[in-house]
């Protein structure tokens, strides 16, 4: 047997028992669509014959384990954190330095049901979490507008990922748009936010509201004629390299996009300095303080999955933070928006969502945000 192959082996074995991961937790090399990516030698299938224990091979340990769920898009999201992470530190590229662990959450165990009906919050994201705090992981890599607005005990989260478009697609195979969709054509998504805004402006559409999968299953019931036609976030379909299938790019007036859309968050052990320091040198310091507004703002207004939200931050021509938020009601047939203006600075941008949260309250009134 050739040494190398040897070396393989050992070292695959070696960090499986050394991090003894749960049943859950796997150890995953992949493709994504679109690109041609090779499996990490660490990890990649060989034909293996028997390994004598006289042979004495040198073994790795992992530098960070990187811990997602195991989504194509969820991957893509991994994959480009440890490329991020390689680009700036020479340490993390050798063989085994990084190793991408997956996590199955609830969110993808149960699909028959709407968000909404099994937990909203932490849905995506509990069992990461975990993870995270029993040390089988170092750091935790989130598509941001999955994450609670309380983060877990012993873990923080110093690193937001430069932010892609927030935009929705819209993606059809007979209209080209919304607004040409005949009247009672059904759109699928699993996300009120998306519903209620078709409604608002397209009252005479159907929504097929608990159209849920990743995004290959999606465009697979669309194809197969569930639904004329779906939305889906731009920034996932960019990082999987399937902006082919887009019919049509929603702009920000007409449907506002989800609180942290297109935005990656990576959290680590709040008593973990290394990694800390790992994802400062990661962090982007606009995307952050977007995501911060955005998320003062779902925080005052104590949003969950049944209540439909928006709320977008993006720096303006000046340097000033604009923000713009927006609630409703779930049939579309209420919706009530705001917007902020101020500077581009972490108390400022907290207190214009704060603020524009409790407008909305306000106007909502008694009962607004149970229905």
């Amino acid at each position: 047997m050739p040494m190398e192959t040897l070396s393989s082996l050992c070292t695959t074995q070696a960090l499986m028992a050394r991090h003894c991961y749960p049943s859950s937790i796997s150890l995953v090399g992949f493709s994504l669509p679109g690109k041609t990516q090779a499996f990490p030698k660490c990890i990649k299938k060989r034909t293996l014959g028997v390994v004598k224990a006289s042979v004495a091979v040198e073994t790795k340990v992992a530098i960070i384990r990187i811990g997602t769920r195991g989504s194509p898009l969820a991957l893509a999201q991994a994959h480009e954190t440890r490329s991020k992470l390689m680009s700036l530190h020479p340490e993390l590229t050798e063989e085994g330095a990084i190793q991408i662990v997956i996590i199955k959450t609830t969110g993808d165990k149960i699909l028959s049901q709407p968000l909404a009906d099994i937990g909203g919050k932490g849905l995506f994201t509990k069992e990461i979490d975990e993870a995270l705090i029993n040390s089988e992981i170092d750091i935790a890599v989130h598509s941001m507008k999955d994450v609670p607005t309380y983060l877990p005990d012993k873990t923080i989260l110093p690193c937001n990922l430069q932010r892609e478009d927030v935009r929705d697609a819209f993606i059809s195979l007979s209209a080209a748009s919304l607004a040409e969709l005949p009247a009672g054509s059904t759109v699928g998504t699993a996300s009120l936010r998306r519903k209620s805004q078709i409604l608002y402006r397209y009252p005479s559409l159907n929504v097929l509201e608990n159209f849920r999968g990743n995004v290959q299953t999606r465009l697979r019931k669309l194809n197969e004629g569930v639904v004329q036609a779906t939305l889906l976030a731009l920034a996932g379909l960019k990082r999987l390299n399937m902006t082919e299938n887009v019919t049509n790019v929603l702009s920000i007036d007409d449907m506002l996009p989800a609180v942290a859309q297109g935005a990656i968050g990576i959290a680590c052990r709040s008593d973990d300095e290394k990694m800390a320091n790992y994802l400062a040198s990661l962090n982007h310091e606009e995307t952050r303080l977007a995501v911060v507004c955005e998320r003062a703002f779902l925080e005052t207004l104590d949003g969950s999955c049944r209540t439909p939200i928006a709320g977008y931050a993006c720096r303006d021509e000046d340097g000033n933070c604009i923000f713009r938020g927006l609630v409703a009601s779930p049939d579309g047939t209420r919706v009530l928006e705001t917007s902020r203006k101020g500077p581009y600075a972490y108390e400022d941008m907290i207190m214009m969502g704060k603020d524009a949260g409790k407008e909305l309250l306000s106007r909502g009134g008694p009962g607004f945000f149970d229905s």
